[in-house]
């Protein structure tokens, strides 16, 4: 279901720009994969994994000059979520690892971005993930071919939701923001790309309450599977 705040006019948005780690790429799915093995912990171990995920990177942004790329954050963020469960073996953190340079994408992506294709709309990515992060899921998940850009929060050196990030779009692709949809399932990320001028639309899949951030969302799905419809590419 789409709530709208902003309608567009026919042809405005030239460019489509989703966010990875949620938003395309399935971020529990490498804990789900050995479920049988971690019993009820893999989901605990995923949610913990996740949020150390996004708390690293931010306080690594706030300390300055403590930055490293989103590989090492995850790792980092997984020994925390590992030990918080007692889980401490090698073996197994090494393939959960595997299995997330390697994630699959949501079901609905890869028609979802053939639309947008087919429609004649650039396609990219704007993520905290390291550039080979991002390359390998999207070989992993066969989207490779329907992204046009994969822009990595590594040429700035400082993670979402810093300024800077967002501007790596309109300079990379050449258009204004106000010609960009911008998709993330991140509440917090949403308001920022907001903020930064994009149409933005909240992939909100878990039916997570409003943010209390100023620029809220101009719509807000709960897939990506509506985005083609929504954006006039039919």
């Amino acid at each position: 279901m789409a709530i709208a705040e902003t309608m567009l006019p026919p042809g405005a948005i030239k460019a489509c720009i989703f966010d990875a780690y949620g938003t395309l790429f399935d971020v529990n799915a490498a804990a789900r994969a050995l479920a049988d093995e971690l019993g009820a912990d893999w989901q605990p171990l995923a949610e913990t994994w996740r949020a150390k995920q996004l708390n690293y990177s931010w306080l690594r942004s706030l300390m300055g000059g403590a930055h490293v790329d989103f590989w090492q954050v995850t790792a980092d963020a997984l020994d925390f979520a590992l030990d918080e469960r007692k889980l401490n073996r090698p073996d197994l953190r090494q393939r959960l690892l595997d299995l997330y340079y390697n994630l699959t994408c949501f079901p609905e992506v890869p028609d979802m971005l053939r639309r947008l294709k087919q429609a004649g709309l650039i396609t990219g990515i704007l993520s905290n993930g390291a550039p080979a992060m991002l390359q390998a899921a999207c070989q992993s998940s066969g989207i490779a071919d329907l992204i046009d850009h994969c822009i990595s929060v590594e040429d700035v050196g400082i993670y979402k939701p810093d300024p800077r990030i967002y501007r790596l779009v309109t300079d990379r692709l050449h258009l204004p923001a106000a010609a960009i949809a911008f998709h993330s399932s991140n509440g917090w990320d949403i308001h920022a790309g907001k903020r930064a001028g994009f149409y933005a639309i909240w992939i909100n899949r878990s039916g997570q309450p409003a943010e209390r951030l100023p620029n809220p969302p101009d719509v807000v799905l709960n897939s990506l599977s509506d985005v083609p419809s929504i954006l006039g590419a039919v």
